[in-house]
C-alpha cells in the first residue's frame, strides 16, 4: 500500500488491501483515489462537541449543588505585605443578632424545625450585664435576685411576681429570658403590662439562631448563659415556673448549673401568682434558705384519744406544701393503742406516692411506750424532749404538735414565711448578736399559761398610711412563754434544752430550794424547765395575731371537746379528788338554779374560728415589720422593752447560779451556744472554768460546806511502802549528784508548795471580796495580827480536839 493511502485512509476503507482496488494508469507518483464522505462536518468535530456538552452538565449541577459555608471565611494574615504603620482603627462589634434563617443541612438531625446546631453567640446579653455593674454583683453575698423563663406563658406567671418583689426594694430583681421565642425584650414587657413602676432589670439570654436552634443547643446556651450572669451577678436564689410548663431542655440544665454553682433553684407551682406572693416580701437571705430548711412534726398522742389523732392527721395530709419538701413526722403511741389509730396507721403514706416513678421513702416514726407506771413530771418531760434531736442545729427544726389542734390547709405557708422571715433573713442571719427568738408559735393564747385569767394580746402603735396619724393595729408580738399546742422550736435553742435538762434532771432534789410552779397542769410537765430556760436566757416565742379584718380565720383550731389532761398529772388529779372530804350536797328544788361562772372554768372558751382557707399575702401586713418593733411581752404578760428583759434575765440568771448551781459569788461564767453548763457548778470542769483554777487539785475547789483538805485514805502497809519509797529517792539523789540534787528537788518542791498556796490565798481573796459574811467578822479585832496561813497538816486543832466547822448558809427561797 503506498504511503500516503495508509497516512490518509478514510475509516470505511481503513485496512483495506490494494488488490481490492480498480486497476488503472500506471503513474508515476503514488496516488489513492478513496470513497469520498456524503457529510459536509468532519467526524471528529462530532466528537469534540459531545464531550463539551456533557463536561457543561456535570460543571452545572456541581456549582449548582455546592455547599454554602457555615461560618465566616478564616482571613490568614499576609506578613510579606503587611503595612508597616499600626492600625489604630477599633474592630466592628456586630450588636444585632442576625434575623435571617440559617443555612439547613440537606438533611436535618433532629426535628424538622429545630434543626440548627452552630455555634452559640449571645447578642445582648453583654449590655445588659454591663449595666448592673453597681449592683455589687462581683460579691459573693449580695441582694441579687434572678427569675428566669423559657417560654411567654411561663414569663407571664412570673414577671408579677418579680415586679412586686421589686416594690418592695429589699431585693435587686432580675428577669433573664433564655428560651426559643424571637419576639424582642420590649414586647415581651408590653404584652405583660409592664410600666416603668415596675423596677426589674431585663436580661435577653437568648443565643442567636434560636427559633431553629436543636434542643441540645438550647440546653447548652442555658447553662453558658446562667455561666455569664454567675460572674457578673452571682445571683443568691434562681425562681422558675412549674416544671410542666417549661420546656425539658431548660428545666434540665438549669437545675444541673445551678447545682454546679451552688445556688437554691425556686421552681413556683401553678397558680402561683395567686397563692405564693407572700415570696415577693423575703429577702434575698431569707430565699436562699429555702431548700436548706427540715421541718420535723412532733405528736405525743394520749391514750383513747384516736378522734383528735386522726382529725389532726388528716390536716397535715390535706394541707398545700407547694412542692416543698414534706415534714418528718414522728408520733408517740400510748402504751394501749386504739383500733382506729392502728388501723389509720397501717394504711397511711407520708409522704404521698409519686406517681411520675420517683423512688419513694417513708417519713413516719412510731414510737410505742412500754407499760409502766405513770411517770413523773421530771420522767415526761425528759421523754418529751428525747423524741427530737436535730442533725443540723442551723437548719433543723422541730413542730410539736398537740392532738387537739385542726391545722389550717394554708399552716406550712404561714410557718414557712414566718420561719424564712425571722430566722434567716440578712438583719438576723448577719447581726453579730445572737437572736433571743426561740421559735414560733401558731397558736394564739386564750389565756395565761397559770391558767389565772384570759389573755389579750396587744396592739401595735404605727403611723396610717392615708393621713400620717398615729393609729393602733393587730400584729404579730413577742412573748416569753412556751407553748405546747402548736409550736415550731428551732434547732439550735432545742439542743440547748437538751442540755439543760441534763444539767437540771441530775441535781439533788433534797438540796434544791423550793420553787412556785408557774405553769398549770392542764399543760404538760416539760414547759416548766422551758420556761425557766427562757427566764434565764431572755427568749421569747413569737406568736401571731391575725388582722381584724380576719376574724373567723386560724391557722391552727384547738377542739377542747375530747381534751385530755397530761398523764403526769392525770393521777395526781385523781389521788387529790378522792382524798378531799367532800361534803352532803344539800339541794333546794324550789330556789335552786345552779349558778356558773365563766372565769372560774378552768378551760378556754371553744374557739368559733375556722382553718384558713384564704389567700395568706391578704392577711399580711401591708408594710415590713422588723423583729424588734415587735410588741415584747414578760412571763407574766406584761409589755415590757429589750433592756428590762436582758435586766431580768441577768438578775434570774446570777441568783440561779448561786441557789440551784451552786456556784460561788466570785464565780464569773462562761456562756458558750446552745450549752448550759454556765448555769451550773455541780462538776469540777465547770468550777474551774468559771473561776479560773483549772489546774488546783478537786479537793482545792471551793465547793459550798466541802473539806478543802486531801482525802486521807490509809490501808494496811501504806506506811511502810511510802517510807520505803521515800527512801529510795532520797538515795537516788545522792547517787547522782550528793547534796546539790537533793537541794534542788526540795526547792523545787517548796516552789510548787508556795505556787498551790498563792492560789489559794488568790481564791480566798475573792471569797472574801463576794461573800455574803459581815464585815466586823472579816477584820482582826484591834491590837491583834493576822495569823499566818499555815501548811496542811500542820493546823493545831481548837479546844477539845476538833475544829469548829462553818455554819452552814441555807439557801433562799425560790
Amino acid at each position: 500500500m503506498p504511503l500516503l493511502g495508509r497516512l490518509f485512509a478514510d475509516d470505511e476503507d481503513f485496512g483495506k488491501k490494494d488488490d481490492d482496488r480498480k486497476p488503472g494508469k500506471v503513474s508515476l507518483l503514488p496516488t489513492w483515489s478513496g470513497r469520498k464522505s456524503t457529510s459536509s462536518v468532519p467526524p471528529y468535530r462530532k466528537r469534540t462537541v459531545l464531550y463539551a456538552f456533557i463536561a457543561c452538565i456535570v460543571l452545572y449541577f456541581f456549582f449548582k449543588n455546592i455547599p454554602e459555608p457555615t461560618h465566616p471565611p478564616i482571613v490568614r494574615p499576609n506578613y510579606r505585605n503587611a503595612p508597616a504603620e499600626k492600625n489604630t482603627q477599633k474592630p466592628k462589634v456586630i450588636t444585632e443578632s442576625p434575623t435571617q434563617k440559617p443555612p439547613r443541612p440537606e438533611k436535618p438531625s433532629e426535628a424538622e424545625k429545630h434543626y440548627y446546631d452552630g455555634p452559640i453567640r449571645f447578642y445582648h446579653l453583654a449590655a445588659s450585664l454591663y449595666s448592673i455593674s453597681r449592683l455589687r454583683g462581683h460579691v459573693e453575698v449580695n441582694k441579687n435576685v434572678l427569675f428566669a423563663a423559657c417560654n411567654l406563658r411561663s414569663a407571664s406567671e412570673l414577671i408579677p411576681i418579680a415586679c412586686e418583689m421589686a416594690n418592695w426594694q429589699r431585693n435587686d430583681v432580675h428577669f433573664a429570658l433564655m428560651g426559643r421565642d424571637d419576639l424582642e425584650m420590649d414586647e415581651v414587657k408590653t404584652l405583660n403590662g409592664v410600666d416603668e413602676q415596675c423596677k426589674v432589670n431585663w436580661h435577653d439570654a437568648r443565643p442567636d439562631f434560636s427559633p431553629w436552634s436543636s434542643d441540645f443547643r438550647m440546653e447548652v446556651s442555658v447553662a453558658a448563659a446562667l455561666g455569664h450572669i454567675q460572674t457578673f451577678m452571682h445571683p443568691q436564689v434562681l425562681i422558675t415556673d412549674d416544671a410542666s410548663r417549661e420546656d425539658g431542655f431548660f428545666t434540665k440544665s438549669i437545675r444541673s448549673k445551678a447545682f454546679e454553682l451552688g445556688r437554691s433553684v425556686i421552681e413556683l407551682p401553678l397558680n402561683a401568682a395567686e397563692n405564693l406572693m407572700w415570696i415577693a416580701r423575703l429577702d434575698s437571705a431569707s430565699l436562699a434558705a429555702w431548700h436548706t430548711t427540715y421541718i420535723d412534726i412532733l405528736i405525743h398522742a394520749p391514750p383513747h384519744s384516736s378522734g383528735s389523732l386522726l382529725r389532726l392527721m388528716k390536716s397535715i395530709e390535706a394541707a398545700d406544701y407547694f412542692g416543698h419538701r414534706r415534714p418528718h413526722l414522728t408520733i408517740e403511741l400510748p402504751a394501749d393503742i386504739d383500733r382506729p389509730t392502728w388501723s389509720y396507721l397501717e394504711e397511711l403514706t407520708w409522704p404521698p406516692v409519686d406517681w411520675s416513678g420517683a423512688p419513694h421513702e417513708s417519713q413516719v416514726t412510731l414510737r410505742h411506750r412500754i407499760p409502766r407506771r405513770s411517770a413523773t413530771a421530771e420522767e415526761a418531760s425528759i421523754r418529751q424532749v428525747e423524741s427530737f434531736y436535730p442533725a443540723r442545729p442551723a437548719d433543723s427544726h422541730v413542730l410539736v404538735l398537740s392532738p387537739q389542734v385542726e391545722l389550717s390547709p394554708l399552716y406550712f405557708h404561714f410557718l414557712m414565711y414566718q420561719l424564712l422571715e425571722y430566722k434567716y433573713s440578712t438583719p438576723i442571719s448577719h447581726s453579730s448578736q445572737p437572736t433571743n427568738l426561740m421559735g414560733i408559735s401558731l397558736d394564739l393564747p386564750y389565756m395565761h399559761l397559770n391558767a389565772s385569767m384570759g389573755f389579750s394580746p396587744p396592739l401595735t402603735r404605727r403611723k396610717s398610711e392615708d393621713d400620717g396619724k398615729p393609729s393602733e393595729d393587730s400584729s404579730s408580738f413577742l412573748w416569753q412563754a412556751p407553748n405546747s399546742n402548736v409550736a415550731l422550736y428551732f434547732g439550735d435553742k432545742w439542743i440547748e434544752y437538751h442540755s439543760f435538762l441534763i444539767s437540771r434532771t441530775a441535781l439533788d432534789p433534797a438540796k434544791q430550794p423550793s420553787r412556785r410552779k408557774l405553769i398549770s397542769e392542764l399543760y404538760p410537765a416539760w414547759l416548766e424547765h422551758l420556761q425557766e430556760l427562757m427566764r434565764l436566757r431572755g427568749y421569747t416565742l413569737l406568736y401571731p395575731n391575725l388582722p381584724s379584718s380576719s376574724v373567723g380565720d386560724a391557722i391552727a383550731t384547738l377542739h377542747y371537746e375530747l381534751y385530755q389532761p397530761p398523764e403526769e398529772f392525770s393521777e395526781h388529779r385523781k389521788s387529790k379528788s378522792l382524798d378531799a372530804e367532800v361534803p352532803a350536797p344539800t339541794l333546794d328544788p324550789e330556789t335552786e338554779t345552779f349558778p356558773v361562772d365563766p372565769s372560774a372554768h378552768h378551760l378556754p372558751k371553744h374557739s368559733e374560728s375556722t382553718p384558713l382557707t384564704s389567700n395568706l399575702n391578704s392577711l399580711l401586713p401591708k408594710s415590713y415589720i422588723d423583729l424588734s418593733d415587735l410588741p415584747l411581752l414578760s412571763h407574766e404578760g406584761n409589755e415590757i422593752d429589750t433592756a428590762t428583759l436582758k435586766s431580768s434575765a441577768s438578775i434570774f440568771a446570777r441568783e440561779f447560779r448561786r441557789q440551784v448551781g451552786l456556784c460561788p459569788a466570785s464565780y464569773k461564767p462562761k456562756v458558750e451556744p446552745m450549752k448550759t453548763d454556765d448555769l451550773f457548778c455541780n462538776s469540777d470542769e465547770n468550777l474551774r472554768s468559771g473561776l479560773g483554777l483549772g489546774d488546783l487539785e478537786p479537793w482545792d475547789l471551793p465547793y459550798p460546806g466541802v473539806s478543802k483538805e486531801p482525802p486521807l485514805v490509809i490501808e494496811d502497809g501504806d506506811e511502810v511502802r511510802q517510807s520505803e519509797f521515800e527512801a529510795h529517792l532520797s538515795r537516788q539523789g545522792r547517787e547522782k549528784g550528793g547534796g546539790e540534787d537533793s537541794e534542788g528537788a526540795s526547792k523545787e518542791k517548796g516552789k510548787l508548795e508556795q505556787k498551790k498556796d498563792k492560789k489559794i490565798d488568790k481564791y480566798k481573796d475573792l471569797e472574801d471580796e463576794g461573800g455574803e459574811e459581815d464585815e466586823e467578822n472579816k477584820k482582826p479585832a484591834k491590837g491583834t495580827k493576822e495569823k499566818p496561813m499555815k501548811a496542811k497538816g500542820t493546823e493545831k486543832p481548837e479546844k477539845g480536839g476538833e475544829t469548829e466547822d462553818p455554819p452552814e448558809e441555807k439557801p433562799r427561797g425560790w
